[in-house]
């Protein structure tokens, strides 16, 4: 390869580097995410816009993020899931609580 055609090579490779690091900072750059960032809403009548208030915080059919879900557990009765399961696994669920081991 002649020394030219090296050069012009190398320039290209560089070049199409560089371009592709700026577009991929704009893309995926934190300017362009919105998860942290929050809005103000501006409301005249607080009875008229604001949900009522669920014991956890939260405005009633939602959950805070990453909170655990509400309600009691329910364990799957199936004959075919009730077939594969430990002892130890339908204890727990019997029990009333979640099921720490696998099927």
């Amino acid at each position: 390869m002649n020394p030219m055609r090296k050069g012009l090579m190398t320039t290209a490779i560089a070049g199409s580097l560089l371009g592709g690091g700026a577009v991929g900072a704009t893309v995926f750059g934190a300017a362009s995410s919105g998860a942290a960032t929050t809005t103000a809403a501006t409301s005249t009548s607080a009875a008229a816009t604001t949900p009522p208030s669920h014991p956890d915080g939260a405005p009633n059919g939602t959950r805070p993020e990453g909170a655990p879900p509400s309600g009691t557990f329910k364990p799957n009765e199936n004959a075919s899931h009730e077939a594969k399961e430990s002892a130890q696994r339908e204890a727990e669920e019997t029990a009333g609580k979640v099921p720490t081991t696998s099927p």
